[in-house]
């Protein structure tokens, strides 16, 4: 054999070997990426300011309509009262406040919310998301003139007691819920009740209060397990509407008011602080009752 024929001949032995093994390769499901060599998410700062004071009481949910800034009351009743060592109301009615961007109260509707976390305004009704113990948790759904229309529970979960709803938004024609229960983010067909998407929220944050639409993604506020104001990290998580991903962190700058509804108007982010926080004494937050706007930086 001649040299040249000879190498021909290892060169064929070296492919054929290497080609099933290729094809071996080939037939293996590709492998995950590793999740510590994921880009880490963005993160900025925000800072906020005061606008105005909201009606007297305790301002724990807002809703932006071509109207004005939608409040919904929060009141302390029952064993809430006894644990915030408040006066227990003789109305256990709460209000939905509209007021206009000066803060004058323009509209107030009565309704059966109890404790209310969350509020959305759309499809001709105002949605309060409710926090206190079953069976009076869930969302109550109440037209303009203060009827009650129905109150239903957080879907997935048993049908007397869904948990408690610590936001609330509307958009096209959809309302989308913060679940205590489930911890996430849920797309609610009004109609059918029936849940259409969930975005699971990152354990990147303690604690999640109200939502907020902004142009395909849904801002969440954020906190810790604080016992006052000054312990306290207020934030903002950023979620992918579609992906449901986590896209971006922002935290406050130490002093901020303390977060509780939130709502989008003007491209601006508006918060409002409640005055009453778990596990800190009561209004020891210096905006106690203020709505705000929150600022990036």
């Amino acid at each position: 054999m001649e040299k040249r024929d000879f190498l021909k001949a290892g060169l064929g032995l070296a492919i054929g070997a290497a080609l099933p093994a290729t094809r071996a390769a080939a037939q293996q499901p590709a492998k995950e990426p590793n999740p510590g060599t994921r880009p880490p998410v963005p993160r900025r700062m925000a800072k906020t300011k005061v606008l105005f004071k909201a009606p007297p009481g305790l301002p724990n949910a807002l809703a932006v309509t071509p109207e004005g800034l939608w409040i919904g009351e929060q009141k302390m009743s029952g064993a809430l009262a006894r644990q915030y060592n408040v006066t227990a109301p003789t109305d256990l009615r709460e209000a939905a406040w509209l007021v206009d961007w000066n803060g004058k109260l323009l509209k107030t509707v009565m309704t059966q919310s109890r404790n209310t976390s969350g509020m959305a305004v759309g499809g001709g009704y105002i949605w309060m998301g409710a926090e206190f113990a079953a069976p009076y948790d869930g969302i109550y759904q109440t037209d303009f003139d203060g009827k009650l229309i129905a109150q239903r529970q957080v879907p997935l979960g048993p049908p007397e007691d869904g948990g408690g709803v610590h936001g609330a938004l509307w958009h096209d024609d959809k309302l989308w819920l913060l679940s205590n229960r489930l911890r996430a983010i849920m797309r609610i067909d009004p109609a059918s009740w029936t849940t259409e998407f969930m975005i699971p929220l990152s354990p990147e944050a303690d604690r999640y209060h109200a939502i907020a639409w902004d142009d395909g993604a849904i801002w969440a506020v954020t906190g810790n397990n604080s016992k006052s104001f000054a312990e306290a990290t207020p934030g903002l998580h950023r979620y992918d509407a579609t992906s449901g991903k986590l896209v971006e962190i922002v935290s406050f700058v130490p002093g901020s008011s303390d977060p509780h509804g939130l709502a989008m108007h003007d491209g601006k982010l508006i918060s409002c602080d409640a005055g009453i926080h778990p596990g800190w004494p009561n209004h020891d937050s210096p905006t106690a009752g203020a709505v705000f706007q929150i600022d990036f930086i």
